[in-house]
């Protein structure tokens, strides 16, 4: 974000291979909390040497980073609040029409769309303590007047978005060196350092017409912003990464409050939710290596009439309880002019589903749904002007006719399988310290297609929802 760069001084290039794809230094920078400085401005409305400190903490990071100038003390600099916004502009061809009659405001197909747009707060706040806290407008349903459902009242265009508020400090014992925080946020993930566990992953930008496979697993996105966690975090000699957050989901109307729809979610935690994650990460020369695990469980309690039809935000008595284990590892070299980074990320998930089976809503009392991604990227020139990413996805799981229906030819079961490929190349034209609009403005240009083998279950008509989008990522 531009605000970032104006903080630290840095062109986008040091944090991010992509955005947001982060490198070493960019992972420290969020490590840290948000709060190194060393840019032009101050780095928060008081006088105070916390951000050039901070800065002190990054710069060790000079043996497998860009050489950097010591910064500046705050106290001679003006104070420029670190708020930035983006829009991404998207043109939309799907391979065969998505947008099923009403396509108010929309055609059947090639739509051009803006969404999203956001507003941030980027950067230090106090000397320990920084957020990325984000607002955003989203388009309207490809309706005309939303589905004439009673439950539509509860949708809304904005709604507050990823968040995380930190604090962080360093300290030492005999010969070990950490760092050590507290995490705020509403999106389990968002908080992570690498780009292998959801919030953060492949696809950074996607359409938001074109259809996407029904099954997730949970901790892919489905409490988004519809919960709120605290959790502390450490990492021991900038190798050992170890966090434990806790999350409560936010009552009916504090999600309709800051604009979240509450039926497009699975329902209300019975109870807390705990996240874990764990990381190793060595370095040697250009090299780092990241191995780790992740995971949470949740019970979940359905909503009761998610139509809104009775008129009641109850939920369901039973609850249905899963439990996401996840692993991931990156792998990152940087060459003179290039950056290689390979991810792979695998996530269990095991349902117990009381509510739903006890309620018909699945033919079987537990499941098992798996998520794969393997990727590779390649961002090459001036601060990594041009990006070539490529990856292979596959989601598959137990058949069940409750959750996924039946097949229409052979009345089995369906499952909620899907596969596929997804390539994008980017281009980013303002990465360079130097470029035009530094540190106020930066923008991304990218063609990315998506390719299905199978969607929902069947290769039938799995081709009809490849998906051509070309887009503008704008900052600023």
């Amino acid at each position: 974000m531009p605000s970032f760069a104006r903080q630290t001084g840095q062109p986008c290039g040091t944090c991010h291979t992509d955005f947001p794809s982060l490198t070493p230094y960019g992972r420290r920078f969020k490590l840290l909390g948000y709060t190194a400085g060393g840019g032009q401005f101050r780095t928060t409305p008081f006088s105070s040497s916390g951000g050039v400190n901070a800065r002190a903490e990054l710069d060790k990071l000079r043996g497998y980073a860009k050489a950097i100038n010591p910064p500046a003390a705050d106290d001679s600099k003006v104070y420029v609040p670190p708020v930035s916004l983006m829009a991404i502009v998207g043109y939309t061809h799907t391979q065969a029409a998505t947008v099923a009659p009403p396509t108010d405001p929309y055609k059947a197909n090639d739509n051009v769309v803006l969404s999203p747009f956001s507003a941030f707060w980027g950067g230090a706040i106090t000397d320990h303590v920084g957020a990325f806290a984000q607002v955003t407008y989203s388009g309207p349903d490809p309706l005309s007047a939303f589905s004439g459902t009673p439950a539509d009242q509860f949708k809304h265009t904005w709604s507050w978005d990823n968040a995380d508020v930190r604090f962080a400090s360093t300290g030492n014992f005999g010969p070990i060196d950490f760092v050590y925080g507290i995490t705020a946020n509403n999106n389990p993930t968002v908080q992570d350092l690498w780009n292998t566990t959801p919030a953060w992953s492949f696809p950074y930008a996607v359409s938001s017409l074109a259809g996407t496979p029904g099954a997730s697993t949970m901790i892919e996105g489905a409490f988004a912003a519809r919960v709120g966690g605290v959790g502390a975090y450490t990492s021991i000699n900038d190798l050992l990464y170890l966090e434990f957050t806790a999350y409560k989901t936010l009552g009916f109307g504090q999600q309709n409050s800051l604009g979240m729809n509450p039926f497009d979610g699975p329902g209300l935690f019975g109870g807390v939710a705990p996240y874990w994650r764990v990381a190793l990460e060595p370095h040697w020369g250009r090299h780092s290596l990241m191995i780790g695990t992740f995971g949470m469980y949740f019970d979940v309690h359905p909503w009761l009439d998610s139509s809104f039809a009775t008129g009641t935000t109850a939920t369901l008595p039973q609850s249905n309880r899963f439990t996401d284990i996840g692993f991931d590892t990156q792998y990152q070299y940087q060459g003179d002019n290039y950056w290689l980074t390979l991810r792979g990320s695998y996530i269990r998930e095991f349902q117990r589903l009381d509510a739903s089976f006890a309620n018909l809503a699945a033919a079987n009392p537990t499941n098992l749904l798996n998520s794969m991604k393997l990727q590779a990227s390649f961002a090459y020139g001036n601060d990594n002007r041009i990006v070539l990413t490529g990856q292979y996805f596959n989601i598959w799981g137990t058949a069940d006719a409750g959750l996924f229906g039946t097949d229409p030819n052979t009345g089995m079961a369906m499952t909620p399988n899907s596969n596929g490929w997804t390539a994008e190349v980017a281009y980013i034209p303002f990465s360079a310290s130097k470029s035009i609009g530094w540190p106020w403005f930066n923008a991304r240009i990218g063609l990315q297609y998506t390719y299905y083998n199978k969607f929902d279950g069947t290769t039938i008509g799995a081709h009809d929802n490849n998906t051509l989008f070309l887009h503008a990522w704008l900052a600023m």
